[in-house]
C-alpha cells in the first residue's frame, strides 16, 4: 500500500489534501467507534480537487488517515503520555499552540476523537510511532517540498494551497471554539506570515465574487504544512483553504450532496484565477 499519491505539475500551483485518506491501516489499533473516528476525516476532499492534475497542478494526497498520523502537525508534536516507552526525539513542551492541542488529544498521534472519545485501550509503542513517521509523515511532506520547489525552479514563484474540511459546527474537542458555526470558507496564511496578503485577499474576492462566506485566519491560521513551506519573501505562496463540509456531503452518512458539483466548478474557476495571477 503507498501512503502517498503525487502528481507532477506544470504550473506554479502545487495543491495538496492531507486529511482526506480513508484507509486505515490494520497495524492502527483504535478502540473506538469506526464511524466516529472517520468523522474526523476531510472526506472528499480529494474528490473536489480532482481537476488539479489536468490542470497542470502538482497534487499530492495521503491515504492514511489523519488519526493515524496528522501530517499537519510537526514531527515536536508527540504526546509522551501515550507511549509505553520515553520517546527519543525532540518534543515541543512550551509553545501554547502545540500545548493546547496536545491537551484536546490532536498531536501527531491522535488521542482523542473530535467529541473527547479515546482512540486507544493501550499505550503505543514508540516503535509503532516512528514507523508511522516513516511511512507517512516524511514521504508526504518530501512531496510536498519537492513539488514547490519544481514549481518555483519553473516559474520564480509558487502557490501552495493547503485543501481542507471542516465540519459546519466545530466539534467539542475539535478546536480551540468548540461549539463554533463555520462560515462557507475559512483561509489561513498564520496572519500573513506564509503568503503574501494580496494572495490571501485574491483569493477571498474571487470567493465572495461566486457567492460564499470567507472568514480570514479565524478560527484557522494554518498549521505545519502552511508554516513549514510558505516563505513569501521568497515568493513561496502558502494558504490553507478550509471548506465547510456542509455545501457538499452530508456529515453524518458522508455521502456526497447535490452541492458538490457547483462547488467543485467553482474551485476549478478558482484555481484557474490564481493560475493568472503573479503574487511577485
Amino acid at each position: 500500500m503507498h501512503f502517498v499519491t503525487t502528481h507532477g505539475g506544470s504550473s506554479p500551483l502545487v495543491l495538496d489534501s492531507p486529511h482526506s485518506g480513508t484507509f486505515y491501516p490494520p497495524d492502527f489499533g483504535f478502540a473506538c467507534d469506526l464511524a466516529r473516528l472517520r468523522s474526523a476525516e476531510d472526506t472528499h476532499v480529494e474528490k473536489l480537487y480532482s481537476f488539479a492534475s489536468e490542470l497542470g497542478c502538482a497534487w499530492i494526497e495521503a491515504h492514511f488517515p489523519r488519526s493515524y498520523l496528522d501530517a499537519n502537525r510537526n514531527l515536536t508534536e508527540v504526546d509522551p503520555d501515550m507511549l509505553d516507552g520515553s520517546w527519543p526525539h525532540e518534543l515541543e513542551m512550551s509553545d501554547p499552540y502545540v500545548l493546547s492541542k496536545r491537551r484536546l488529544g490532536k498531536g501527531l498521534i491522535w488521542r482523542a476523537t473530535d467529541e473527547g472519545e479515546p482512540l486507544y485501550s493501550r499505550q503505543l509503542s514508540v516503535k509503532e510511532v516512528e514507523q508511522r513517521i516513516d511511512l507517512c509523515w516524511k514521504p508526504y511532506h518530501a512531496a510536498v517540498k519537492a513539488a514547490i520547489d519544481a514549481a518555483h525552479q519553473r516559474h520564480g514563484y509558487s502557490l501552495h494551497i493547503n485543501c481542507h474540511s471542516m465540519p459546519e459546527v466545530a466539534g467539542s474537542h475539535a478546536t480551540d471554539f468548540p461549539g463554533i458555526k463555520h462560515p462557507d470558507f475559512v483561509l489561513g496564511n498564520r496572519d500573513h506570515s506564509t503568503s503574501s496578503e494580496a494572495v490571501l485577499l485574491f483569493i477571498q474576492a474571487q470567493l465572495v465574487n461566486m457567492g460564499y462566506g470567507v472568514a480570514l485566519n479565524h478560527p484557522y491560521k494554518g498549521v505545519e504544512l502552511v508554516r513549514r513551506y510558505g516563505e513569501p519573501a521568497k515568493h513561496r505562496h502558502s494558504v490553507q483553504i478550509e471548506i465547510n463540509r456542509g455545501l457538499y456531503m452530508n456529515e453524518k452518512t458522508l455521502e456526497i450532496t447535490e452541492g458538490f458539483a457547483s462547488l467543485r466548478d467553482h474551485l476549478k474557476q478558482l484555481v484557474l484565477a490564481l493560475q493568472s495571477f503573479d503574487p511577485r
